[in-house]
C-alpha cells in the first residue's frame, strides 16, 4: 500500500511511486482493515497485491484518494480480492491509454504493462503529481562519504 506524493516516471512497479507513505498489508491475513491517516493525506493510495505464484492477469490493483464522508465496496481489479474504502474512493479510468504517445519507455514491455506506472501517468497528467528531487549523486563524496562543504 502507498500513498503516493511524488513520482519517478524513468521506474515501473512501486519505483514509480518515488516519495511515498508505505503500509504494509499482512498476506496472510484473510482479513483486515487499515487506518489511513486523514491529515496530510497523500495525492492518491494505491494498493498492489502480487499472487503467489505470480500470474499477472491476477495482480490486484485499486487507486483511491481521500474523500471525507464517502464509501465504496468492491473488487480490486481482480475477482475475489474484496475491498471496503470508508471516507475515500476509487480513483477509475486509467491504464495504458494514460501514457503519453511521445514517451519513449512506452515502448518498454516492462513499463508500458505496469499498471503502477500507467497509474503514475494518470496522475501526472490529471493531478500534476510532482517528480521526485534526483537522488545526490555520490561522485563528489569525500573517503568517509560525507560531502564536503567549502
Amino acid at each position: 500500500m502507498a500513498g503516493i506524493r511524488e513520482l519517478d516516471l524513468t521506474q515501473h512497479c512501486l519505483k514509480t511511486f518515488a516519495e511515498c507513505d508505505r503500509y504494509n498489508v499482512n498476506a496472510k491475513l484473510r482479513r483486515q482493515v487499515l487506518h489511513l491517516p486523514a491529515a496530510n493525506p497523500p495525492a492518491a493510495w494505491y494498493l498492489c497485491a502480487l499472487p503467489i505464484p505470480w500470474d499477472w492477469p491476477r495482480n490486484a490493483h485499486l487507486a483511491f484518494e481521500y474523500a471525507p464522508g464517502k464509501t465504496w465496496e468492491g473488487n480490486a481489479l481482480v475477482h475475489g480480492l474484496g475491498v471496503r474504502l470508508t471516507n475515500a474512493r476509487p480513483i477509475t479510468g486509467w491504464g495504458e491509454h494514460s501514457i503519453p504517445s511521445k514517451e519513449p519507455l512506452r515502448h518498454s514491455r516492462l513499463h508500458r504493462t505496469c499498471r503502477n506506472w500507467q497509474f503514475g501517468w494518470w496522475l501526472r497528467n490529471n493531478r500534476n503529481v510532482p517528480d521526485a528531487p534526483p537522488l545526490m549523486s555520490t561522485e563528489n563524496l569525500d573517503e568517509g562519504g560525507q560531502l564536503p562543504l567549502a
